[in-house]
């Protein structure tokens, strides 16, 4: 192991395998807290508290005569294997009573990342100084070039680790086979350095017993039942059944509920905002013979399948980023692929490339701390009204909290900057102990011909537009941002406060 190339080899494997866990840090979160920009903020943070931690430890062992340092390095990716072996038991285990127990979102997800991914990487970042130092020991003629190659390992193995995480193991195994072969890469390194280390006797073996240990808490992860129906490339999917007749089915997409289906009435727009969404379409193109509409994303493809059964003269395009959304929407929510054109692409992207207008454009993009922020500027407001046919509408979801309305006080200035008429809807019904509320915002080149409206279906629902006075008090408050895609704090207008 002395060799140059082959501490170099070593660097950049650990590097790739540290990086690796890192991506998978992410999708293994999603099912609890979802996926947005303080799960990727936390899991940066604390990954990097790791490997700054492990580095000064490292530091201190390279200090050891070589064959200490390699053995040392070689328990410590022992630890590293077992703590990585383990992640999946320790999140489930823990996650239930952090999320019980702690009340701030964004705290829920600093703690669980801290409890399950600070000790994998601390253990990762211990080799890096144990095996530079080795290297500039052994190859005192070429320190230099021996440091450099070291530093340069670290970083192409990071890049390498990062590109097959995601485009490779992820996609391929799943967060937790890829888990699993991080382990045995792992424990195969610890083995190689008390190799190294010439620990030929006690030393070996014992690393080899020890090494049991992580391998067969991997190992017993592949037998634990998976949270996700489908790990796609872009969520955990999931599909819940509410028990009782008729069959109502939830599709999960991480955490989240975006969707519900009734298996007898594909009419039925169960959720609030669904109905809102549903009867405002309709109620705009009610007097228009046919009409189109642009959906961005298609989740259970509810829309479709509702407008189909209101045998609704509607030429409808999905723009949908995940296939396998769309396959679990054909099979287990009674989709039917035929009822409308599904592009498997970025919405935003989809509308740039194409000069295609729409009657309708429906943007369900709001969840409860994570917006896709390029869908919610004055450029993209702009696309889309120039993609609207004259008397078309934008109508989309907006979720915030009700002790401020920041959030929907900026998306409203911002479509009002592109927009002659932008409305808020609301269903009258909301449970005021819920902190937040979802409302739908419908701008466009003219009003909505009436200010409440009653859904039939499940029961009867209605559903009223809020009075102009009050949408410009709301704007006009000091808070009030109008986003563009150099700017878009809308993590901040919607972030949870004490």
């Amino acid at each position: 192991m002395h060799k140059l190339w082959v501490l170099i080899a070593v660097q950049a494997t650990v590097a790739a395998a540290s990086l690796v866990v890192e991506i998978v840090a992410g999708r293994m979160l999603a099912p609890y807290v979802g996926m947005s920009l303080y799960t990727w903020t936390s899991i940066i943070a604390v990954v990097l508290a790791g490997f700054s931690a492990g580095h000064w430890v490292g530091g201190r062992l390279a200090e050891l005569p070589p064959d200490q340092a390699l053995r040392a390095n070689g328990w410590a990716l022992l630890a590293a294997a077992l703590t990585t072996g383990g992640a999946l038991f320790l999140l489930r285990g823990v996650a239930g009573p952090v999320i019980t127990t702690v009340d701030h979102p964004v705290a829920v997800i600093v703690v669980l990342t801290t409890l399950v991914f600070f000790l994998p990487s601390f253990f990762a970042g211990i080799p890096a100084p144990i095996l530079s130092h080795v290297a500039v020991l052994r190859h005192p003629d070429r320190a230099g070039r021996a440091l450099g190659a070291m530093f340069a390992a670290g970083a192409w193995g990071a890049i390498l680790g990062t590109l097959a995480a995601g485009f490779i193991f992820i996609s391929w195994l799943g967060s937790t086979g890829t888990l699993v072969v991080v382990t045995v890469v792992y424990v195969l390194l610890a083995l190689h350095s008390l190799w190294a280390a010439r620990g030929f006797g006690r030393w070996m073996t014992q690393g080899a017993i020890a090494a049991l240990l992580p391998l067969v808490l991997a190992g017993t992860t592949l037998t634990r039942p998976d949270p996700c129906l489908v790990e796609s490339s872009y969520f955990c999917i999931r599909v819940v059944d509410q028990p009782g007749e008729p069959l109502v089915r939830y599709m999960v997409l991480d955490h989240l509920v975006h969707g519900v289906s009734d298996a007898e009435d594909a009419r039925a727009m169960i959720p609030s905002h669904g109905i809102m969404l549903d009867g405002l379409s309709r109620l705009r193109m009610a007097e228009r013979d046919a009409w189109s509409a642009f959906l961005i994303g298609g989740g259970n493809y509810a829309l479709p399948r509702a407008w189909t059964a209101h045998e609704e003269p509607v030429d409808v395009t999905v723009a949908e980023m995940d296939p396998e959304v769309t396959r679990i929407a054909a099979e287990q929510f009674w989709f039917d692929r035929d009822t409308a054109t599904v592009i498997h692409a970025d919405a935003r992207r989809v509308l740039t490339r194409s000069d295609v207008t729409y009657d309708i454009v429906i943007g369900d993009a709001f969840t409860d701390i994570a917006v896709p922020e390029h869908l919610i500027t004055q450029e993209f407001f702009s696309l889309v009204n120039r993609r609207l046919n004259p008397g078309g509408a934008y109508i989309m979801n907006v979720i915030d909290h009700m002790d401020r309305l920041e959030a929907l006080a900026s998306v409203v200035a911002t479509a009002q900057a592109e927009f002659d008429v932008v409305e808020i809807w609301a269903d009258p019904l909301h449970d005021p102990s819920e902190d937040r509320r979802v409302f739908i915002m419908v701008a466009g080149d003219a009003p909505t011909p009436v200010s409440q409206f009653t859904h039939l279906h499940p029961e009867p629902r209605q559903v009223v537009r809020v009075d102009a006075a009050s949408i410009r008090d709301l704007v006009a408050r000091d808070t009030t941002v109008v986003m563009t895609d150099d700017y878009v704090p809308i993590a901040r207008l919607m972030g949870a406060r004490s």
